[in-house]
Parts: C-alpha cells; structure tokens; sequence
C-alpha cells in the first residue's frame, strides 16, 4: 500500500488540477494501491472567518482584475485539459476554508473507523466542483452541510462538529509544519513519506515515484 498525502487548499485551482492529474496517473498504474491522505494548507490562513468579497480579495491578492483575469485565463485553459469547466466569474466571495479542512478531517476520521467508503474523495470532489463550477460558498455552513450529506455523511453529525472547534488547532499545527517543512505552496504531494512532488504536475511525473515506493516496499 503506498500512501500518498496530499496538502491542498479547496479554493486553489491548481489543488483541483492536480487531483485530476493524480486519478490520471493512478489510472495508469492500477496494480498500485493507494491510500490518499488530504492534509491542510489554507492560501490565506488570515482570511476573515466569514470571508471575503471576490473583487477585494482579487484586488488586494494581485493588484487589480487585469492580473488576476490574465492569471485565471491561463488556469482556465489547463483547466479544460483535464475536464474542468472553471467558471471563475461564478464565484463571488473568497471563504475562509478552515471549515472546509475541518470537514474533510472529519470524513477522514470516519472512514478511518469504518472502512473505506470513498467518502472522503466524493467530499473533495465536490467541494472543488461546488467552488469553481458553480461559485458556492464553501464557508458557509449550509453549504458544508449540504456537501457533506450528499457524500454520506450524517447531516446532524456533522452539523455538531461543525459548531464546535473539534481539529482545528490540530489543522492549524499541520498547516504551520508543512510550511516549515518548506511548502510554501500546493498542491504538494508527498508519496510514502519519503518523496515529494509540488505542484499540479502531468500525470507522468508521478510515475516514477509510485515505482520506487513499490520497489522500496517489496524489500523491507
């Protein structure tokens, strides 16, 4: 089994492509079991706890929407190369996505005592798709709630979890370890604890590490 951490953020485009890649990459290796670990990385650990209005965040990020629309222009493009319809004029407020890492780390949790379920990824997914295709608020706790449900997760629970404060130092630790570590920015992907990969690479590029994790795991 060769485990495979995955620090992303849900509001980075390039998190998103570089799931897609991956799946790509696993696809072509199917004799490789994976156990997929989502770790914590927020863009903007100092967003407002409600968030922020697309148009100032955008400003304040790039200095000004002739950057910003240059950059997600280009996102747009790769975008379409792995099936991702970006629909960044959607989206009309930046969230902070503490809650949304929260929510993944109680998915995790969940399958960790059950067994896998792919409720986790199914979580993932739509939390990216919700965001970028359709311009959802994933800072709020409706919506949260509603993605959540929707991956097989019990609503009330999670709606409990979501009022308290359960993980979040524990996130907040993990974020700060991966930038001392020398991430500075995701996704990042890091194979068996022993490989790194950054960025939203083509799906050959992690070929030769999920090689080496299995040669390194037939002799030990």
């Amino acid at each position: 089994m060769v485990t495979i951490e995955i620090y992303a953020d849900p509001i980075c485009p390039w998190c998103f492509i570089g799931k897609k890649r991956l799946e790509a990459a696993l696809a072509l290796r199917p004799d490789v079991k994976t156990e997929i670990r989502w770790r914590t990385f927020q863009l903007n650990p100092d967003m407002p706890s409600d968030g922020m209005e697309r148009q100032s965040y955008l400003s304040a990020k790039f200095g000004g929407a002739g950057r910003a629309n240059e950059i997600y222009s280009h996102i747009r493009k790769v975008g379409e190369q792995v099936g991702i319809p970006f629909a960044f004029d959607r989206i009309h407020r930046t969230p902070n996505t503490m809650k949304a890492h929260r929510l993944i780390r109680y998915a995790q949790t969940q399958e960790d005592a059950s067994g896998p379920t792919g409720m986790t990824d199914r979580l993932v997914e739509s939390l990216y798709t919700s965001y970028f295709l359709n311009g959802a608020d994933i800072g709020s706790d409706e919506i949260l709630l509603d993605l959540a449900e929707d991956a097989g997760l019990a609503r009330s629970a999670v709606q409990t979890y979501l009022d308290g404060r359960l993980n979040e130092a524990e996130l907040q630790s993990e974020d700060m370890l991966a930038r001392r570590l020398g991430i500075g920015g995701v996704p990042c992907f890091i194979v068996d604890g022993r490989y790194a990969l950054s960025g939203a690479q083509e799906p050959e590029a992690f070929l030769p590490l999920l090689e080496m994790a299995m040669q390194e795991a037939a002799v030990e």
